[in-house]
């Protein structure tokens, strides 16, 4: 989810790429670098925080130190002083904003990453899978490195083919170098001793060419060129391209030319920011299959156990575990409320879910063989942070389920898992939620496997369930269309009730919680066998009430509860909107509406019954005249208790 730019022409490439570089600020990051292609080498700057930070240490170059490969993260590929027009008049350049995931947010993980003989720039968005080893085999070959990211392998990687294999150009290095990467990746590369030409490869993860008189442009977003050029080509998967001012070549992999899709952007400035939709949270719902995608990666080791960011918790440390709290707020809290059914069905641990501002301030029972699981999008939330105190101060262990890296909750945490949602712009959490729920998927997966309770082939099983679910996903993305009409049609509604059991009661508070944030109206959501113990009572003519339901397959019993409770509810006169899985034939005559998701095993549904209340909710804000992306009196990290 980083921010990408190339350039290359015959203007001042910096200004260009920095001016890129601004126009997708709106994307989160939390560290800035440039590389510029002149004097003979790559002059290079990179600074964590905002660019501002960066724009401050360009404009004060005479304080950069040589070589580039220091630790203040700013120099030149020759190692003389850069010239004070050296980095201004250069042609042909690259920049990045980062949203750490390998290393911390400091000056020498920013991007780009040189070669050792700062020959070679590199600057990346996404996960190697496979880093490790390649790491480990370039230290075998005495590289020394000189930052903790993925991405300087790649750097490394392309010198040596550059400078021991015989290969005669950038195109054909990174063609080599990315036949051996895993995982999802856009890479841009320059070479000093190429100063017209970028050279960009994509796998899983977004490049497009912006087609200039005389220029080209490479970038993660069109929004970054959208005032130089409207004309772009789409790149494909697993694809090289090479820019030079006069000349755009596409290849795959193994060096086939090919043709990436051509397009005109007939957005403005504002809409190309949101990739064309009208909303940041509607391109954050269609973001989710990569998002979950990008948190399953690199998750299962080759021996297959499941792999945590950061762990400072031993084996025998989380053997002696026997009690588990999920502490949490909100949307992350419906989240833990899903983990609870997964861990404790895997593990057999009691497994506690508590809303983070409460916490501490009921005394909980806490000692060295207590669990506590902190989930954050931010890692600043407030609440959670202190109810993390509080378990440390008990001597309890920790271990943080979170989305930005570096942050407070993940520092204070032994153990780190790291949801790769990217940034978050819309304050309503869509992406975040779902791989907030894959990570705690993982999280019991690890569990049960330190514990002795599923053997490696288990856990495998389980992890290829989670890998297939990106393409549920955008399947249920597809069938949005209904969704939506029937979001028109209930946004005069004075309110809508949701239910569910199991896993669906969370995704039916969830659904709720959605509504009220959006659309300022009342709804609920409630267990399904709760309706005849006091809400019931709600259920008036047209009343609209959202019912997911279980698989029949995975839970019969729990299948065929819910329909009794929909039938309960459309006899007092309910609109009943049905959320069902394929091939669920059962639930027909009892839905007034019905949306279908694929069938998907009973824990992981609400990876897909999630999607159409998003979209619902969405929808219903918008008919309504409110601002879907800033409701009011929301903040989207909540720093205070």
């Amino acid at each position: 989810m980083c921010g990408i730019v190339g350039y290359t022409g015959a203007r001042a490439a910096l200004g260009i790429v920095l001016d890129g570089l601004r126009r997708l600020e709106y994307r989160g990051y939390d560290s800035a670098g440039v590389a510029v292609v002149a004097e003979g080498g790559l002059l290079v700057c990179k600074r964590a925080g905002k660019l501002a930070n960066l724009e401050k240490a360009l404009s004060e170059r005479d304080d950069w130190q040589p070589p580039a490969q220091s630790g203040d993260g700013a120099g030149q590929g020759g190692g003389a002083a850069p010239s004070p027009t050296g980095i201004s008049g250069g042609t042909t350049a690259i920049g990045h904003t980062r949203w750490a995931t390998h290393g911390g947010p400091t000056d020498r993980n920013a991007h780009p990453h040189l070669s050792s003989d700062c020959r070679v720039g590199v600057i990346h968005n996404g996960i190697i899978e496979n880093f490790a080893q390649l790491r480990d085999e370039l230290e075998g070959c005495d590289v020394e490195f000189a930052s903790d990211t993925d991405t300087e392998c790649v750097a490394h990687l392309l010198c040596r083919e550059l400078e021991q294999s015989g290969v005669e150009d950038l195109a054909e290095a990174m063609r080599r170098v990315c036949r051996r990467l895993e995982g999802a990746f856009t890479l841009l590369a320059v070479d000093a001793n190429a100063p017209d030409t970028v050279v960009g490869a994509r796998r899983s993860s977004p490049l497009v060419v912006g087609r200039g008189d005389g220029e080209n442009y490479l970038a993660s977003d069109v929004s970054a060129f959208i005032e130089h050029t409207r004309d772009a080509i789409e790149l494909g998967q697993d694809q090289v391209v090479v820019i030079t001012p006069d000349e755009v070549v596409i290849t795959d992999f193994a060096g086939n030319v090919t043709a990436g899709k051509d397009f005109h952007i007939d957005w403005d400035a504002s809409a190309a920011e949101k990739g064309g939709y009208d909303y940041f949270m509607l391109k954050e719902i269609a973001e989710q299959p990569q998002a979950v995608a990008e948190t399953l990666i690199g998750r299962l080791t080759e021996a297959g156990e499941i792999a945590l960011d950061e762990v400072r918790i031993t084996d025998q440390d989380l053997r002696d575990i026997d009690k588990i709290f999920i502490v949490a707020c909100g949307t992350a809290y419906h989240a833990g409320m899903v983990a609870k059914y997964a861990i404790e069905h895997w593990t057999r641990i009691p497994c506690e879910v508590e809303l983070a501002s409460e916490f501490r301030y009921r005394d909980p029972v806490l000692d060295r063989s207590t669990l506590l699981v902190a989930i954050s999008q931010s890692g600043e939330t407030m609440d959670t942070l202190m109810a993390l105190r509080h378990a440390k101060e008990q001597k309890a262990r920790v271990l943080a389920i979170c989305n930005t890296n570096g942050s407070t909750i993940p520092r204070e945490s032994d153990g780190v898992l790291y949801t790769h949602a990217g940034p978050e712009i819309a304050v309503a959490s869509t992406k975040a939620f779902l791989t907030q729920l894959v990570a705690c998927y993982l999280v019991g997966l690890h569990l049960a496997q330190v514990r002795g309770i599923k053997y490696a082939d288990e856990v495998g099983a389980v992890v290829a369930q989670l890998q297939a679910m990106p393409s549920k996903v955008e399947e249920v993305l597809t069938t949005m269309e209904p969704v939506r009409e029937l979001a028109r049609e209930l946004a005069n509604s004075r309110s809508v009730l949701f239910i569910g059991r199991h896993v669906g009661y969370p995704v039916a508070l969830e659904g709720a919680l959605k509504l009220k944030e959006l659309a300022y109206m009342h709804a609920e959501g409630f267990a399904a066998g709760e309706l005849k113990h006091g809400p019931i009572a709600l259920i008036d003519e047209g009343t609209p009430v959202v019912c997911v339901v279980p698989s029949p397959a995975g839970r019969g019993v729990l299948h065929d509860k819910i329909v009794s409770n929909i039938q309960e509810i459309r006899a007092r006169g309910a609109r009943t909107i049905v959320i069902a899985e394929e091939g669920d034939d059962a639930v027909l005559p009892y839905a007034d509406d019905l949306v279908r998701v694929p069938r998907t095993p009973t824990l992981l549904a609400p990876l897909v019954t999630t999607v159409p209340l998003q979209v619902l909710a969405c929808e219903i804000a918008a008919s309504r005249g409110h601002d879907v992306d800033q409701p009011r009196n929301l903040a989207k990290s909540v720093t205070v208790e």
